[in-house]
């Protein structure tokens, strides 16, 4: 992959979670500022909180792109947002796939960037899963929702086994391309899985504390 590669991934991962955060305005009936403040936060959240555990500055600091982006989306959306409110479950369904699909981009983006820091490979894992799912926090936290790290899903999981992937074809000499495909397929499938069959990890049982 040449070097603008992995840059572009991250922008298609911002695309991607800027809309995850733009339908979830939809779906609270948010003014634009709404649209545009939850599709920034989700889409340069994780990448913000791992460059700053790496010790860098944030990317959208000296490069604005990111945070551009997400207002571009966030207001495209709002043009049609009574469209989408006005189908509430079909919203919801849209919005956990394109969850998906930034969740196992932004998987592979982050253990990427973890990795030329450089980082420990395990290291690079935890930063990928840390990149994936800390902006849908913010955003169901503003949203007043319970995050989805928090309930049963097969979410941080999925983001792990995706940069887990990367990472140990990295290692084994593939190509950069060949393992960034194959860690996004990774974590995408097995997200994928779990929303369509409704799969969720086993919960510790209920003290009634």
């Amino acid at each position: 992959m040449s070097g603008y590669a992995p840059l572009v991934l991250e922008w298609i991962g911002v695309a991607v979670f800027a809309l995850t955060g733009s339908l979830t305005a939809a779906r609270k009936g948010m003014d634009p500022l709404g649209f545009a403040l939850l599709a920034t936060v989700t889409g340069v959240g994780g990448g913000t909180l791992r460059d700053v555990l790496l010790g860098q500055p944030a990317g959208w600091v000296s490069d604005p792109t990111g945070p551009i982006i997400c207002m571009v989306v966030g207001l495209a959306t709002f043009l049609i947002g009574p469209r989408v409110s006005a189908t509430p479950r079909g919203a919801f369904r849209l919005l956990m796939w394109a969850d998906g699909a930034g969740l196992a981009i932004f998987a592979v983006a982050g253990a990427q960037k973890a990795l030329a820091a450089p980082s420990h490979p395990f290291t690079a894992i935890v930063f990928g899963a840390i990149t994936a799912t800390f902006g849908g926090v913010v955003r169901d936290i503003l949203a007043g929702e319970t995050p989805l790290v928090l309930r049963r899903e097969i979410y941080v999981t999925a983001a792990a086994l995706g940069a887990g992937v990367f990472v140990a074809l990295h290692a084994a000499g593939a190509s950069e391309g060949v393992a960034t495909l194959g860690g996004v397929a990774m974590a995408f499938g097995l997200r994928a899985l779990a929303i369509a069959r409704d799969w969720s990890l086993p919960t510790y049982p209920s003290t009634g504390g």
